[in-house]
């Protein structure tokens, strides 16, 4: 995978699940890239690993090619609010989804974007910028770009060490028929690994 493109203060610490109070994620792009099974697997592994979590997401017209989102809370303590407003991290997989819901992201907070298809602009540094070439790498190595939420959903873990990258693996195994496993765990660990070189946990 190619170096990801970043703000100047990307390389500071991610907002990982060892700091006080919830974490909000908002995951988007467009219709068919996955974005809902991304955060399911996301909320799911959170979950077994004894987290307290929220997820909800779009469906209707937005779902079926236009920009959709899923949201996750994740929490040790119980979640008061279980709706997502200003989000600590917000990954973008389209040039939509980006304009559509970048600029809500908590100052200070993370925007993790596919860099082959999104050129972000109008955040002013409010929020720091890592660009990953999610669908590039997901053709890459799995032969499709559907695979795109496999590079992301490892983006997120490499970034945030919140879950435990072998639970994530585990997840795939076990939601993926066996003829799909191959291409999408080389994209998975693709995404892992870039992130943890583009940004590296405190």
């Amino acid at each position: 995978m190619p170096p990801a493109s970043r703000s100047d203060g990307a390389a500071a610490a991610a907002p990982g699940a060892d700091r006080a109070g919830p974490l909000e994620f908002r995951l988007s792009g467009s219709g068919g890239q996955g974005i809902i099974l991304a955060a399911t697997i996301l909320a799911e592994v959170a979950c077994a690993a004894g987290y307290e979590v929220v997820q909800t997401q779009t469906y209707g017209p937005e779902a079926r090619g236009g920009a959709s989102a899923a949201e996750v809370i994740v929490s040790r303590a119980p979640i008061d609010f279980p709706e997502v407003e200003h989000p600590d991290l917000t990954l973008c997989l389209s040039q939509e989804a980006f304009d559509r819901y970048a600029a809500s992201t908590r100052a200070g907070g993370f925007v993790v974007y596919d860099s082959g298809l999104v050129e972000p602009s109008g955040l002013d540094g409010r929020a720091r910028l890592i660009g990953l070439p999610f669908t590039a790498t997901a053709r890459e190595l799995a032969g499709t770009p559907l695979a795109a939420n496999m590079v992301a959903l490892g983006a997120l873990e490499g970034l945030l060490e919140l879950v435990g990258y072998p639970a994530l693996v585990d997840s795939v195994h076990a939601r993926l028929p066996r003829k799909l496993l191959e291409g999408n765990l080389k994209a998975l660990n693709a995404g892992y690994e870039a992130a943890r070189s583009a940004a590296p946990p405190a």
